[in-house]
């Protein structure tokens, strides 16, 4: 497919990715996604998702997902699952089936056996602290194991063993002969094969020994042609290592391209902090609405849009940088805005009695589901006698610029009629305003108003009668400190980032809704008016429907960029 597009619209991975099919370097592009299936997937796979994929459609090529399967012990089918329904729900597709790291470990397995013959590689016997101090410092050159003199035939014969499970867990590992003099640690001899008596969820019990990251990520990509091998920054230390190997074994050499993460305030996206979570009860689950996982996003009612779109706004580059969650936020409320249906829901009810409406009367009232949809169409609510509103919309007390309820003043009810609170009674005991006594006027209905008053506030509503009662939970941030990962005591040591949970994250309350809501089922999005954007929990059962706050109203990032 021919590439029309200009180099000033592209990031800078894609002038590369653009540069090199105008060269003839690549005649397509081929990427690929490779998540390691110990968990779940988190906001900062949405970018590298978003990154690969999205390349990949821009230059008419394809993306591979491939998972890296090479530590049995942290992984699990259970995870695998999640990672693919998170891609498929961020609305990707792969090229042919999903591929894995142990699809290859036959491969692997002969490329050391490669290295070994060409004496590029020695089985160690040190245990794991001696080779942690012999590797020294950067700046100062590393000490050669008193292994690495062993001849090829004992090496290989100690790595057939190793494979055939002669040896303990930990008493043995396959190591590079690179350089140990380098100045990047990682090139000083790395373990390529380590041995792990574990039960994998693919290969069973065939394999005695695990191929490590480095030592894999690179062949396999080899394998499956990837042009562009697209990594965080914190594998730009780990390049030369990815390029040796693949240079050693003269095999094809993709090219491996960093950029910065996205790193988002009150957050941490650690798989095993976010499985300390998970364990400690702080939360429900990896998919509880609070989690920065795809699955914890998903449940709370973010969309695939807003998550692409957020990405997009953080933009790409080598340049680290903080973003802040209210940008998130800000893409979601975007989003929503143009898809959801408004509906009335009250959270903190306050009773109205509409004094001079008919006891038994019900009326039909008619509201446009949302004003940015022109083809969303309405819908009809019930309107009585007792109604319920929000409690913050009295004052006893008003000041002069308080457009709601208050003694003598009149406010519209949303979709209905204008009315006058006349009277209001009180708890005897504590003296709180338990009920408003209101009187509407006939003339004023919505649509159809000849009353020829102009009252300044609207207000939502439901009525009593008709209600829906419902759950609501309300999340706050998982995190009540901006950086929850960034903290030291006096000693200099790092504080546990648990000490900065929020311990109010989640508030659960009763709430009352309009009865259109009744057939509303799992992950149906709204926005109740006034309120903010609410989806419907899994949780929810046909007697008793939970609803999640996704986000409120308030666009605090918006109102930061026009400071």
């Amino acid at each position: 497919m021919e590439n029309t597009m200009t180099s000033d619209s592209l990031n800078f991975i894609e002038q590369i990715v653009d540069s090199d099919l105008k060269s003839g370097k690549h005649a397509s592009v081929i990427t690929r996604f490779p998540p390691e299936p110990n968990g779940y997937l988190h906001i900062g796979h949405v970018s590298a998702i978003f990154l690969n994929f999205s390349i990949a459609e821009k230059f008419g090529g394809k993306t591979n997902l491939r998972f890296d399967d090479t530590n049995p012990v942290k992984e699990d089918t259970e995870f695998v699952d999640s990672i693919i329904n998170d891609i498929k729900w961020l609305g990707y597709k792969w090229d042919g089936e999903p591929l894995y790291a142990s699809n290859y470990f036959d491969n692997l397995y002969e490329f050391a056996i490669q290295l070994i013959m060409e004496g590029k590689a020695f089985v160690d016997d040190c245990p794991v602290d001696q080779m942690r101090e012999m590797r020294g410092v950067p700046t100062k050159p590393g000490t050669d194991s008193p292994f690495k003199t062993r001849t090829i035939e004992e090496n290989l014969d100690l790595f057939q063993r190793m494979q055939a499970g002669e040896f303990e867990e930990g008493s043995r590992v396959l190591r590079a002969i690179i350089d140990m003099s380098s100045p990047n640690m990682h090139m000083r001899d790395p373990i390529m094969y380590r041995i792990l008596k574990a039960h994998h969820h693919r290969t069973g019990d065939k394999w005695n020994i695990y191929p490590m990251y480095d030592f894999a990520h690179g062949i396999s990509d080899s394998i499956e042609n990837i042009t562009h091998s697209l990594c965080t920054l914190e594998f730009e230390v780990h390049r030369p290592v990815y390029e040796w190997f693949n240079r050693e074994l003269r095999i094809y050499e993709p090219l491996q391209i960093e950029r910065s993460r996205i790193n988002l305030n009150y957050t941490v996206v650690s798989k095993r902090k976010l499985l300390a979570l998970v364990d400690g009860g702080f939360v429900t689950g990896w998919d509880d609405p609070r989690m920065p996982t795809i699955s914890g996003m998903r449940r709370r009612g973010y969309t695939p849009e807003s998550l692409k779109n957020f990405v997009i706004k953080a933009g790409i580059s080598r340049r680290p940088s903080n973003i802040d969650i209210s940008l998130l936020e800000f893409c979601v409320r975007e989003d929503l805005n143009k898809k959801t249906a408004r509906v009335m829901a009250v959270l903190n009810p306050l009773k109205v009695q509409l004094t001079n409406y008919p006891d038994d009367q019900v009326e039909q009232m008619e509201s446009i589901n949302n004003p940015e949809d022109p083809d969303g169409g309405s819908r009809t609510i019930p309107f009585s006698k007792h109604l319920l509103i929000e409690k913050e919309d009295f004052l006893e007390d008003a000041p002069k610029k308080f457009f709601r309820l208050a003694p003598g003043r009149m406010v519209r009810l949303k979709s209905g009629y204008i009315i006058q609170c006349d009277d209001f009674v009180k708890d005897p005991e504590t003296g709180e305003v338990t009920e408003l006594l209101c009187s509407y006027i006939p003339e004023s209905r919505s649509g159809s108003d000849t009353s020829g008053l102009k009252v300044k506030g609207t207000i939502h509503w439901v009525s009593a009668n008709h209600a829906l009662e419902v759950e609501a939970r309300l999340y706050d941030r998982l995190f009540k400190d901006p950086d929850p990962e960034a903290h030291k005591d006096e000693d200099g040591k790092s504080l546990d980032f648990i000490n900065f949970v929020n311990e109010e994250s989640l508030t659960k309350i009763t709430a009352y809704v309009e009865p259109s809501l009744k057939t509303a089922k799992a992950g149906d999005q709204v926005q109740f008016m006034r309120k903010g954007y609410f989806c419907v929990d899994p949780d929810s059962t046909e007697d008793k429907l939970i609803f999640n706050r996704t986000v409120g109203l308030r666009d605090s990032w918006a109102k930061k960029q026009k400071k």
